[in-house]
């Protein structure tokens, strides 16, 4: 058997996120082992074992370096704009992101959707994410009423991802649509529910 050439360790785990992906497209997720990952890269599993103790941990990387890359992305001078208008663009920002590897990423959607450990990782991976596009627009994450928002834009992600998914068109238009849809949703419910908050001074039941 022919010995691995050498890589770098610091190489590592871009080779490895790179093989996870082109596996996923071409075989669907489940089909993908640590060692499918490892051949494909070029490493040795113990090299890659030794960057990522199993496929979701790839994944999260994966995620990380979007997140990553979309913070790099975010325009200063969209600061002068509503909170909404720069969320809506930082979401935007991500979709541009994760683009070139929609296909992979349609695959291993389709395979982990019963597979409720990997579920519950991504929930995680979801929130982490979350919150940091919420700081990229500008709007706190902080407290209660962070948590609340972060877990509103993840609803509102999850359904846009579902529209991206199968969205063919050049210009994502049909995803700017859902977003833009859902994001007044979110705007109006949180308007209804400012409206029915008692007012400062007011006894409550």
């Amino acid at each position: 058997m022919a010995k691995k050439a050498t890589v770098r360790k610091a190489d590592i785990p871009k080779r490895a996120i790179a093989a996870a992906l082109e596996l996923a497209e071409e075989r669907g997720w489940r089909r993908v082992s640590l060692h499918d990952i490892a051949e494909r890269a070029g490493v040795t599993l113990g090299d890659l074992h030794g960057q990522f103790s199993s496929r979701d941990a790839i994944l999260s990387a994966f995620v990380r370096g979007i997140d990553a890359q979309v913070l790099k992305s975010v325009d200063a001078e969209d600061a002068a704009e509503s909170p909404r208008h720069r969320l809506f663009a930082v979401i935007m920002k991500r979709f541009d992101a994760l683009a070139p590897h929609k296909p992979a990423i349609a695959a291993i959607v389709g395979d982990c959707g019963g597979d409720m450990f990997t579920a519950a990782l991504s929930l995680c991976r979801l929130i982490s994410s979350m919150t940091l596009m919420l700081e990229a627009a500008g709007i706190s994450s902080a407290g209660l009423r962070g948590a609340l928002r972060t877990k509103g834009l993840a609803v509102i992600y999850c359904a846009t991802v579902r529209v991206w998914l199968s969205d063919d068109s050049a210009d994502m238009a049909k995803t700017m649509a859902a977003l833009d849809r859902y994001l007044d949703c979110a705007e109006r419910f949180q308007t209804r529910r400012r409206g029915r908050a008692p007012r400062a001074g007011t006894a409550t039941a």
